[in-house]
């Protein structure tokens, strides 16, 4: 093993000698591939939707495309409005003049609903008339007063268009479901045609609206509101299209922000450690080198960034700095002592050629993990961090040499060594710890163990969440207008299910819609934890066909309910049909063998619906037995099923960055019982974080997910190069006190810098205004704090022990 490892080495110092001679062939060649990836950058898109947590293939995601399919979008921009009085003629004119330039400004609009032109549902004698709520404007106060009555008793109305006070009233803005030329086919094919009948093409065929397009719409609403927002008409804009395009803002502008301040962190801590302008130009210029082909590799391949992928630049910029921190630190030592250039370049690449590759690939390992997550956002990340991670490695390997060969590098001999009689206090320190763990090695691994129990305790406390709402502050406006809406108008998302009965006018059986009633007021009826009513509104085609019931005999509020017989449900369905109005289109397909039923909820994580939506199927399923299909879509179904994804992709990551990772120290190391112990001061951190989460109650989420295998991948690092140096000194002293001396003094400062650096990295997230960066940042930054200890002291201690047993063991036993 030893020969091969020195066979490697030479082989480094080998190539950087290589380069060294062809440097200007070697700078044109990457320079040419960075401008390649380079130039895709404007190809980038972002996309934070909730579909784009999830594979295509995904089931829950395939569902939620057939509904959009057949009954379009089910999320809609709400803009709440709570005046002095809304029924007040003043009011409800500006409210008509509000609603018409929404539907004049507003990009990829599919209607625009407010009590302007709400549906009444009225019969006047034999004829049933569906008409806009306000097609005439009261004219005087009793006929605003009749207004108020009705709209408040209405069965429509309450917590859709008017709160149950009626002091606050909405416009629900819906834009159409599919994007740029497919808006053609998504307005025109309307109630007449399905999937089924060839009337429109299918959910797969069509590209959803993009996050783009998303944005023009949201932009366009936010102007109109500003234009119109006054102390007598406050306006409150909610609804997930809302949510998810400040959620896209607050990212990128934190996404810069940390780029700024990494750059700013890494160059001061290279100015510290090098004091040189090439020492801190050549790392920076390769991490962005290495940043801005990573994302135009992206590009090129079509990828945009996702949610998890926000952290992607600033997470290169920390982790690409460290391999190229560990050749220079060589390369100026040695020239300052007066070698050539070229012979100093060979010696550092001989030297730290292995562990950087070695310390790449563990890195990438861990990253890479997240290609098998379930979550389609998590395994871009893993994708394109891991290949970022190796790009850096590239250009240390390749380019840096280039440009230390062409570069005019000085000499600064009074850098080369510390004055006589002093010692920095970085090295006292790392002396000291190591001094500490050999002596007492006993206390430092019972120490460890006792705190490994103590967080393992905090483990059964761990929860798993998805709720992008609770990533602002309280303070923020987009979470305090959600509040607001949910608050005063009992919900601002539904839950979505379609009863597909699997026979053309399966919905005309009475049978059929008793049913779908009963599943309706289950949803109504539900008790949330606290015993509170927890559903604000449900919607059907029973609503429907009720209102036109009710409308036919005279209306008389009696006979708002269902017609006990097929025929009389299909002629009142035929009337409302001719009736001019478009909603039944939204209700049911056009063979009338599909409902759709509407359970609107206030916004919540993810984890508080697993068991409404659990239990709302389940009650579906024993209403309509082998009678119907029921299935539960629409955007809470993707929440709750993120949630099961969060689980098995925490599993399956972990246990392969483990198992990989695991692997390749044992590799390296040459001995399969010392790869498996260096393994404990890495796993160690993660065990003590995911406890201290779960003590204090920060619960594992798409980002904080991520903690483990990248701290794993990380961490990892500096027990490669402390294990690689202090096995080479062990086996000249055979002394564990000495080679941990030596390890320390020669490895320990890169160790201690890098891991600094990648600290500090992480903690700039703290700086976050979205609370899932900042604990990402927070325990991420922990970890690897405790996986530097681990290295400085619980390392040293196991090898100590392992040593003496060794010493201890009579020659010749296993």
């Amino acid at each position: 093993m030893a020969t091969l490892r020195a066979r490697i080495e030479t082989g480094f110092g080998a190539l950087a000698r290589t380069i060294y001679h062809h440097r200007l062939k070697t700078l044109l060649i990457v320079l040419i591939a960075a401008a390649a990836l380079v130039s895709q950058l404007r190809f980038i898109t972002f996309d934070t939707s909730t579909e784009a947590f999830f594979r295509q293939s995904d089931p829950a995601l395939v569902d939620y495309n057939r509904f959009r399919d057949q009954f379009g979008r089910d999320e809609f921009i709400v803009a709440a409005i709570d005046p002095p009085q809304v029924f007040d003629r003043a009011f409800l004119e500006r409210l008509r003049a509000f609603h018409t330039a929404l539907e004049a400004e507003v990009p990829h609009l599919k209607e625009v609903t407010s009590l302007i032109n709400v549906r009444n549902t009225r019969g006047e004698g034999d004829r049933l008339i569906v008409e806009d709520l306000l097609e005439q404007m009261p004219e005087s106060p009793a006929a605003m007063a009749a207004l108020r009555e009705r709209v408040l008793r209405s069965e429509l109305y309450p917590n859709l268009f008017i709160s149950e006070d009626g002091r606050f009233t909405t416009v629900v803005i819906e834009t159409v479901a599919f994007s740029g030329a497919d808006q053609a086919v998504d307005l025109s094919a309307g109630f007449g045609g399905s999937p089924l009948d060839g009337g429109i093409q299918p959910a797969q065929a069509r590209k959803p609206l993009t996050d783009a397009e998303n944005t023009e719409s949201v932009r366009a609403v936010e102007r109109v509101a500003a234009r119109f927002a006054a102390p007598d008409f406050p306006i409150h804009l909610g609804g997930s299209p809302i949510v998810t395009d400040f959620l896209k803002r607050a990212m990128q502008s934190n996404m810069a922000r940390f780029m700024g301040l990494a750059i700013l962190v890494i160059g001061l801590f290279l100015g510290v450690l090098f004091r040189r302008i090439s020492g801190v130009v050549l790392p920076l210029l390769v991490v962005l080198l290495s940043v801005v082909s990573t994302v135009g590799a992206m590009a090129a391949l079509g990828v945009p960034f996702k949610l998890p992928l926000m952290i992607l630049p600033s997470f290169l910029l920390a982790v690409g700095v460290g391999a190229v921190v560990h050749v220079l630190a060589i390369f100026y030592r040695n020239f300052e002592q007066g070698e050539t250039k070229e012979e100093a370049l060979v010696h550092a690449m001989s030297h730290s050629g292995l562990p950087i590759v070695m310390t790449s690939l563990t890195t990438a390992a861990g990253l890479f993990s997240f290609v098998t997550a379930a979550l389609a956002s998590v395994a871009d990340l893993g994708m394109f961090a891991s290949l970022g991670v190796i790009i850096a490695l590239v250009y240390t390997l390749v380019l840096v040499p280039a440009l230390l060969a062409l570069l005019p590098v000085r000499r600064h001999p009074r850098f080369a060594k510390p004055r006589t009689g002093t010692t920095p206090l970085s090295d006292r320190v790392l002396m000291g710890l190591g001094s500490f763990a050999t002596h007492r090695p006993g206390l430092v691994v019972g120490l460890s163990v006792l705190l490994a129990l103590v967080a393992a305790a905090g483990l059964p406390w761990l929860r798993f969440s998805h709720n992008t709402l609770a990533w602002f502050p309280q303070s923020s406006q987009i979470r305090q207008s959600i509040d607001l809406i949910d608050r005063e108008l009992k919900g601002s998302l539904s839950v979505e299910m379609v009863i597909d009965t699997g026979r053309e006018n399966g919905l005309y059986e009475p049978e059929t819609l008793a049913r779908l009633d009963a599943l309706a007021g289950f949803a109504e009826a539900y008790r949330d934890g606290t015993g509170q009513p927890f559903v604000g509104k449900t919607s059907s085609v029973v609503d429907v066909v009720q209102e036109i019931n009710r409308a036919l005999n005279e209306n008389h509020q009696d006979y708002y309910r269902l017609p006990e017989h097929r025929d009389l449900i299909a002629q009142e369905l035929l009337l409302f049909e001719n009736s001019g109005s478009d909603d039944l289109e939204r209700q049911v397909d056009s063979r009338f063998s599909k409902a759709r039923l509407s359970v609107k909820t206030p916004w919540n994580d993810a984890a508080f619906y697993v068991r409404f939506v659990e239990e709302l199927d389940a009650k579906g399923r024993e209403l309509f037995g082998d009678s119907a299909t029921v299935t539960v879509t629409g955007l809470m179904r993707l929440f709750t099923e993120s949630i099961s994804a969060l689980m098995r992709s925490m599993v399956t990551s972990y246990s392969a960055a483990i198992v990989v990772i695991t692997v390749l120290m044992i590799l390296l190391i040459g001995r399969v019982r010392l790869g498996l112990l260096s393994m404990i001061p890495n796993l160690l951190p993660i065990l003590m974080t995911l406890g201290f989460m779960g003590w204090v109650g920060i619960r594992l989420d798409a980002f904080t997910l991520l903690i483990g295998s990248i701290s794993l991948g990380l961490a990892v690092d500096d027990t490669i190069h402390f294990f690689h140096h202090y096995l080479r000194y062990y086996a000249r002293s055979h002394d564990p006190h000495q080679a941990v001396h030596d390890t320390l003094l020669t490895a320990g400062r890169a160790m201690l810098f890098t891991t600094m650096v990648l600290i500090t990295g992480f903690w700039l997230f703290m700086f976050a205004t979205l609370n899932n960066l900042f604990y990402f940042g927070l325990l991420t930054g922990m970890t690897l704090v405790i996986a530097l200890a681990a290295d400085l002291l619980f390392a040293p201690a196991m090898l100590t022990l392992l040593a003496r047993w060794e010493m201890g063991r009579p020659r010749g036993t296993a």
